[in-house]
């Protein structure tokens, strides 16, 4: 016997004022994640870079 578990979800298809909510709500969007640590980490890469074209060409 299987028993199945409560549907604490509400079917928007299930009326027609619930299933108007649902399509006219907009869904929220995650904030943009920070650039910040990229730019730092492409910053670092090129000081390194030069660095190490200067010692191999001056040594």
């Amino acid at each position: 016997m299987v028993v199945r578990m409560p549907d604490n979800t509400v079917d928007p298809s299930g009326n027609t004022e619930a299933f108007r909510a649902f399509t006219q709500s907009t869904p929220q969007e995650p904030p943009a994640a920070s650039k910040t640590p990229l730019i730092i980490g492409v910053a670092v890469v090129a000081v390194v870079l030069v660095a190490l074209i200067a010692w191999l060409a001056l040594g």
